[in-house]
């Protein structure tokens, strides 16, 4: 080495070292491997390193073995793809890595750098290999990779982590909080299925609330104090990690079974927990376990630390979530309740009636709140009782329960685990007595009879109270109903000259007793009154004046006075009875003996005149105001009308046609054609199915009719639906007008039943499947007999050949003399009787 000029060695000149070095052994020994190899990868040379390396003795490889047929069956096709291609193009490939399978069959992970040589002619001539062992790099590789997933599962556990806990705070109710920590394992670790438990503690059992598919562990109940390995986890609160059947055998046997039975490896069972309030101020806070997350691995896994710590993680977070989201639950839950029992008693207070509002109970209680409920009252000697929803199944132990409640006072309330499970008997309370008890069952999937004791306490409170006042309102109604009644006329004259029917209706909400009234009395043997009134107000006030008004009528009417003396008269009684101010008054008298009909109307409705072939009519003449109006001071009017046999004329009061929504000419219009659809109909039931017809029974006001038919008519024409209960009031009108006729009763007898049996056969064969048909009855007298007809439109199912069946024709042609049977467009009955007098 020679000096450099500046102190240092010079670089430029070889460096002698103490010994020789042999090319030969230099090749065979160096630090890498050395393959030579002609263009179509037959090795020629190789040295002993590589040798080494390989466990390859050199025999077996020159000329025997191509560098391609050592390496790993991918390794070859990169090698024929990739690394040929451009070793032919280039000249030279670096740093490739590749598998090399040893003579033991190992493999030897390593780096390959090959130079193609050429001849002069540019044609490929040997390929030079240089083998690098990159054993340690791979596994350092390996290593980093490790490190990389390892950071990667990581970082994507805790990302699923933060969006769980964003999921969860925004989870309101305990099923949001499951379905939302179910969905974790899978993606956070791995996991094959899922499923969340939550701690019931009113049935003090574990429900499978969320799972992720069907194929998990068994998610039946599980009660609290159960041997099953999450009722375990539960009770203890520790986290448990099973990684094999052996190790499940040991702690939980029926994990175990489970296992062996779906091929489950690994199984992770996770306590929800939360913060448990401090017994005392003196002892620290408890943990309490609100669920358990079970998930499984489809093979064994052994979980790492961090891993373990973001599933405690989770636990802790989960059961915050579950914890808040029970007061979230608990607090909704009360404004349910609450809102349910505002709802009911606003549901109970438009029902007045005592057994409707029972019911209506009832049905607000099934299904939303309870499986079954009944209602048991005593109100009166035997009791009443209103019942809905599934029976209870036994009866006689409900019927004991309900003694001892009416007995103590106190109600029955039982959870899941006692004899009648879920069952409670609630005692209906006022004025200090028990005079009812509520029965219910709560509903399947809801809270025990017990849990709900305070919601179940104010709905008895509540339900007794609304109860108790429908009961003193039928009280009190049923007093007020026989007042009113007992003023209104129940002694109706009877004449064959005329007929009177009569109907009262009472508001259907109203407690208090109205002023409507009706009258009819005769002033001698050939004059008969009738009256029909409203007294303005309500209440006993307005009874006593309409009882007064009415037998003032009674006592100021005469033969002489006339309907506008009788008026002028009321006028000046009313300056004395200050409570029958304003009231009003249809009045008319009839002539029975000229069927003359002299009337006024005293700010009352005008009275509907019907006459035989004739529209209906409203009598507007002889109008005044009011009794004791101005508009009455002066001279009433009163009007003269004759009227034809068997004409009917209507009075009645504005509770009939008055609506809000309509006008009163519209309920003039209506009661028309109501009153002229119904002329052919017999007068009895006439006035009570216009009413019917136009108010219903759920009306606001009180409603009052009076029909009054005139004369005798000539021939009876009816015409009746097929309703057998319309064959009474028929019979009634029949024997009513055979009477007027002059009809013996023999003869009388004989054409009711054998009509009324005419009717009935033409409802039951004729009128079968079609409830909407008509029968028309035509009946007429003569000197010598009394012919009658029935006929109607329907399909007879005849059984013989005169198309009817069974005794009723036997009966017709006993009692009468003649009857034919004539099946042309339905069936018509002609039937004739002799008159007594006549054979």
């Amino acid at each position: 080495m020679t000096d450099s000029g500046d102190g240092g060695p010079d670089v430029t000149q070889d460096v002698e070292v103490p010994w020789e070095e042999d090319p030969g052994d230099l090749y065979d020994h160096a630090p890498c491997g050395y393959l030579t190899s002609l263009p179509d990868g037959t090795i020629v040379k190789v040295n002993e390193t590589f040798l080494a390396w390989t466990g390859y003795d050199r025999h077996s490889l020159i000329g025997r073995r191509r560098f391609r047929d050592l390496l790993s069956p991918g390794d070859k096709i990169y090698y024929e793809t990739h690394y040929a291609p451009l070793l032919s193009m280039q000249n030279d490939v670096h740093e490739v890595a590749f598998d090399l399978i040893c003579a033991d069959g190992r493999r030897l992970p390593i780096l390959a750098n090959s130079i193609l040589g050429r001849d002069p002619a540019g044609l490929p001539r040997v390929i030079k290999t240089t083998i690098f062992n990159a054993t340690e790099r791979r596994g350092y590789e390996k290593e980093l990779l490790a490190a990389r997933r390892a950071a990667e599962a990581s970082e994507r556990r805790v990302r699923v982590l933060q969006e769980i806990v964003a999921d969860l705070a925004a989870a309101p109710t305990e099923s949001d909080v499951a379905d939302t920590v179910v969905r974790v394992p899978v993606p956070a670790f791995g996991a094959s299925t899922a499923t969340v438990w939550l701690c019931d503690a009113d049935r003090d059992q574990l429900t499978a609330i969320a799972c992720t598919d069907s194929g998990g562990l068994a998610r039946d109940d599980i009660p609290r104090g159960s041997s099953r390995a999450v009722a375990e986890v539960a009770r203890r609160g520790d986290l448990h990690v099973i990684g094999s059947i052996e190790e499940a055998e040991e702690h939980f046997p029926d994990l175990a079974t489970a296992m062996l039975r779906d091929r489950h490896g690994t199984v992770v069972l996770l306590p929800l927990t939360a913060a448990a309030a401090a017994a005392s101020a003196e002892e620290p806070a408890g943990v309490e376990v609100l669920g358990v997350l079970c998930f499984d691995f489809a093979e064994q896994r052994e979980l790492s630390d961090s891993e373990l710590r973001v599933v405690r993680l989770l636990g802790q977070q989960a059961g915050q979530a579950l914890d808040r989201a029970r007061l979230y639950d608990d607090l909704r839950r009360r404004e349910i309740r609450s809102t349910f029992l505002a709802e009911t008693t606003r549901a109970l207070e438009v029902v007045p009636r005592l057994m409707p509002r029972a019911r209506r109970l009832i049905e607000r209680m099934v299904p939303e709140m309870a499986e079954w409920a009944s209602v048991r009252l005593q109100v009166g000697p035997a009791g009443m009782l209103a019942d809905a929803g599934r029976p209870e199944p036994d009866p006689e132990r409900l019927a004991e329960r309900i003694a001892e409640v009416f007995e103590s006072g106190q109600a029955q309330l039982t959870d899941e685990k006692g004899p009648d499970p879920g069952c409670a008997v609630l005692p209906l309370v006022a004025n200090g007595k028990v005079f009812g008890t509520l029965a219910l069952r709560m509903a399947p999937g809801r809270r025990t009879a017990v849990a709900e004791a305070v919601f179940l306490a104010g709905l008895a409170d509540r339900a007794g109270l609304a109860l108790e006042n429908a009961r003193l309102y039928e009280q009190e109604r049923a007093i007020a109903r026989t007042l009113q009644r007992s003023l209104l006329a129940n002694d109706l004259p009877s004449d064959p000259r005329f007929a009177i029917e009569s109907h009262y209706q009472a508001a259907a909400h109203d407690l208090e007793v109205g002023g409507d009234w009706f009258d009819a009395f005769q002033i001698n043997a050939d004059k008969l009154a009738v009256v029909v009134g409203d007294v303005v107000g309500r209440g006993i006030d307005a009874a006593t004046t309409m009882g007064q008004l009415r037998s003032a009528i009674r006592a100021l009417a005469s033969a002489k006075a006339g309907p506008a003396r009788l008026l002028e008269r009321l006028d000046r009684f009313v300056e004395r009875v200050e409570s029958a101010r304003m009231a009003t008054v249809a009045y008319a008298e009839v002539d029975l003996s000229t069927n003359e009909m002299t009337y006024a109307c005293a700010g009352h409705m005008p009275p509907l005149l019907v006459e035989p072939g004739s529209a209906p009519r409203y009598l507007l003449d002889a109008r005044s105001g009011a009794l004791g109006s101005r508009a009455g001071r002066g001279a009433r009017l009163e009007h003269r009308i004759r009227l034809a046999a068997g004409s009917r004329l209507l009075l009645y009061t504005d509770g009939l046609i008055e609506r809000r929504n309509r006008g009163i000419d519209a309920g003039f219009e209506v009661l028309a054609r109501a009153y002229a659809g119904r002329r052919g109909s017999p007068l009895p039931g006439l006035a009570a199915g216009l009413a019917d017809f136009l108010v219903g029974r759920e009306h606001s006001d009180d409603v009052c009719l009076l029909c009054l038919s005139i004369g005798v008519e000539e021939r009876l024409e009816r015409s009746i639906g097929a309703d057998p209960l319309q064959i009474a009031l028929l019979r009634k009108d029949l024997r009513g007008w055979l009477v007027a006729n002059g009809v013996d009763d023999e003869s009388t007898q004989a054409v009711l039943l054998a009509c009324s049996e005419a009717v009935a056969n033409a409802i039951e064969h004729g009128y079968r499947d079609d409830p909407f048909g008509v029968v028309e009855v035509v009946a007429a007298v003569t000197p010598e007999a009394v012919e009658v007809r029935v006929r109607d439109q329907g399909q007879w199912q005849a059984t013989n050949g005169d198309g009817a069946r069974g005794r009723g024709l036997q009966l017709i042609r006993q009692v009468m003399d003649q009857a034919s049977f004539d099946h042309d467009e339905g069936t018509t009955v002609t039937m004739r009787r002799t008159r007594l007098e006549a054979r």
